[in-house]
């Protein structure tokens, strides 16, 4: 079964990465009740950079929360314990914490419909420095480009709301360019 487990959002709000202030809206924080999805995302969830999150193709980042595990084994190979062991949901900086629906099974396209909304699945996410201060070590984005669990974007074909433990359905597109594919292209084209 396809589920959201958890809905997060969170202000964009300065923090000191690397001793400078930067402006990020990465630390989520879990949302309760239905909560409302306009064209450009969930309500009360902001974006710092526009050049690379948000607007109508980045609206809402999906993460699946099977990833979840590998994180917390991967922090603790890099000396973090005793520190937030618990990696809550969000801590990816995800909007929606999924269950049943992993990069390899969703493609450019896919919708994923909801009793009250429709997303439509746009491209993986990317990730920057700001994800590994978030995760506490330097080693997050390499970790995340090698494992290719990164998540992915939606676009808002229809506004309504969404409830955390609701379920929805996977309409497949037209099944051109898997996540996982998209993914591994962006990152190759970065490395080279």
């Amino acid at each position: 079964m396809t589920t959201v487990l958890s809905l997060q959002t969170a202000q964009a709000r300065r923090v000191q990465i690397s001793g400078r202030s930067i402006l990020t809206a990465i630390h989520k924080q879990p949302v309760s009740g239905p909560v409302k999805v306009a064209r450009l995302g969930l309500d009360g969830d902001e974006q710092a950079d526009l050049s690379v999150h948000g607007g109508l193709d980045k609206a809402v980042y999906a993460y699946p929360s099977e990833h979840y595990p590998f994180w917390q084994k991967a922090r603790t190979d890099a000396g973090l314990t005793g520190i937030d062991d618990a990696l809550p949901f969000g801590s990816m900086g995800e909007n929606l914490s999924l269950q049943g629906l992993l990069e390899t099974e969703a493609w450019v396209g896919d919708v994923l419909k909801f009793a009250d909304c429709t997303l439509r699945v746009t491209q993986p996410r990317e990730p920057c420095y700001k994800f590994n201060a978030a995760m506490g070590y330097n080693g997050a984005v390499k970790a995340m480009a090698q494992k290719g669990c990164c998540g992915f974007y939606l676009a808002v074909d229809e506004p309504g709301s969404i409830g955390a433990g609701e379920s929805f359905e996977l309409v497949p597109g037209p099944r051109r360019l898997c996540i996982t594919e998209a993914f591994n292209a962006k990152m190759f084209k970065h490395m080279r």
